[in-house]
C-alpha cells in the first residue's frame, strides 16, 4: 500500500454556513493533510464565509458556492453538513472513488423500518458507521474488535449523533461485560444549544433560553433512539429499551449523558471494583476516550473544542444499578472532530492526525 501520510487530500464542504460544517472547517484548517477546496451552501451562497463564520480567519474570504455535484466533483473528501434528508441525494450523483462524509442522519440506520418511523421518509442506504470506538461482540461475550476495523478504506462514512456518541460511549463496556441489562436504560442529557443548529426558532432565542432548562423530544420520539440501540446491539446486547431524555441548558456547546442501567441478571454480585474494571479494559488504549479516576466527573468544559469524551461510572449498589457520565463537545467529538478521526483511519492516515484532545478553559 502507497503511503498517504505525506498526501495533501483536497476537502470540500457542503453546508459551510451551518454550525457543523463551520466545525469541520475550524477542525480541518490545523489538519496537516488537508487543503480546504469549494465550500457551499443553500440560502446562503453567494456570502462570504468570513460574514457567517467570522472565527474562520483563514478562510473568511472564501465565497460560498450554491450546494450542487458539480460544485463538488474534483476533490478527495467531501463532507456533507446538510440537513436530513438532502445528503442523499446529493452523495448519490458523486463519483464512488470519492470519501464521503455524511454528518447527517440520512446513513446511519441500518433498518429501513426504523427510518421510515423515526425520520418518516424512504430509506437511503446504510453506510460504514463512523464511530472508532464502537465495540463489536463476538456473539460469545466477548469482544471481537471496534468499528475502526471497518473503516479503513472506505469510500463512504456516517458520522454518528452526538446524543449516540456520549450514550454509546458511556454504556457500551457493560454490555459488551455482561455486567449491565440493556433492557432498563434510563437516559437523560444536558445539550447545548448548538445542537439545535442555526434555525431561527422562538425557543432557540437567547432571550427564551438564558436561565432556562426544557426538555425535548421526550416520550420516546427523539429520532437518535433507534440508533442507540442499534450500537448497543452490536456491543453485544440481545435486545434493548431505552428511555432517553435530552433537555437543552443554557450553554453553547457540550453534551453531559447520564446513563443508568440494572445489574444483569446473574451480576447482581458485581463490586465497584469490577464494573470500574469493565471500563477501564474497554478503553484502555483509545486515544479520545478517557475513564477519569476515581471521584473525579466529567464535565462540559473540559471537552470544550476537544475531540475528547470523559467518562465515569459508578456502582448504585442499593439501587442495584450502574451509573455513568460522559461529557463532549457535541460539534467536535460529537460531529466534525469524530469525522476527521473516521476520515483519517479511511485514508490511512494516523487516526490522531489534526485532532486535540487538551479543552478550553476557563
Amino acid at each position: 500500500m502507497v503511503s498517504t501520510e505525506s498526501r495533501t487530500f483536497r476537502v470540500a464542504v457542503a453546508g459551510a454556513s451551518g454550525y457543523a460544517g463551520g466545525e469541520f472547517l475550524r477542525v480541518a484548517a490545523r489538519h496537516p493533510a488537508l487543503e480546504v477546496g469549494t465550500l457551499t451552501a443553500h440560502s446562503n451562497a453567494g456570502a462570504r464565509l468570513g460574514a457567517l463564520q467570522p472565527h474562520l480567519r483563514s478562510l473568511a474570504d472564501r465565497v460560498l458556492e450554491p450546494t450542487t455535484p458539480e460544485a463538488l466533483a474534483g476533490h478527495d473528501v467531501v463532507v456533507l453538513g446538510l440537513p436530513h434528508g438532502a445528503s442523499s441525494e446529493i452523495a448519490a450523483q458523486l463519483p464512488d472513488d470519492v470519501l464521503v462524509l455524511d454528518l447527517g442522519a440520512d446513513h446511519r440506520l441500518v433498518s429501513a423500518a426504523d427510518w421510515e418511523q423515526f425520520y418518516g421518509s424512504a430509506h437511503a442506504g446504510t453506510w460504514p458507521y463512523g464511530l472508532p470506538e464502537l465495540i463489536h461482540a463476538d456473539g460469545a461475550g466477548s469482544v471481537a474488535g471496534t468499528q475502526r476495523d471497518q473503516l479503513a478504506g472506505a469510500s463512504r462514512i456516517a458520522v454518528p449523533g452526538c446524543n449516540v456518541t456520549a450514550v454509546t460511549l458511556g454504556l457500551q463496556p457493560g454490555v459488551a461485560a455482561g455486567l449491565v441489562s440493556p433492557v432498563d436504560v434510563v437516559a437523560v442529557l444536558a445539550n447545548g444549544y448548538s445542537g439545535a443548529g442555526k434555525s431561527l426558532k422562538p425557543h432557540l432565542l437567547a432571550s427564551e433560553g438564558l436561565g432556562s432548562a426544557v426538555p425535548y423530544a421526550v416520550g420516546g420520539t427523539h429520532r437518535h433512539i433507534p440508533e442507540i440501540a442499534q450500537n448497543l446491539r452490536t456491543a453485544g446486547a440481545p435486545a434493548v429499551s431505552i428511555s432517553f431524555t435530552p433537555t437543552l441548558v443554557p450553554m453553547s456547546r457540550g453534551i453531559l449523558a447520564t446513563v443508568t442501567a440494572r445489574l444483569a441478571p446473574g451480576r447482581e454480585d458485581a463490586t465497584a471494583a469490577d464494573v470500574r474494571a469493565a471500563w477501564a479494559d474497554a478503553y484502555s488504549g483509545e486515544p479520545f476516550v478517557e475513564l477519569l479516576p476515581e471521584g473525579q466527573w466529567p464535565t462540559t468544559a473540559a471537552t470544550l473544542g476537544a475531540n475528547t469524551a470523559l467518562v465515569q461510572v459508578a456502582l448504585d449498589a442499593a439501587a442495584g444499578r450502574v451509573v455513568t457520565v460522559t461529557a463532549i463537545d457535541n460539534l467536535v467529538k460529537g460531529t466534525a472532530g469524530q469525522a476527521v478521526q473516521a476520515m483519517n483511519l479511511a485514508l490511512g492516515l494516523p487516526e490522531t492526525a489534526g485532532l486535540v484532545t487538551e479543552g478550553v478553559a476557563p
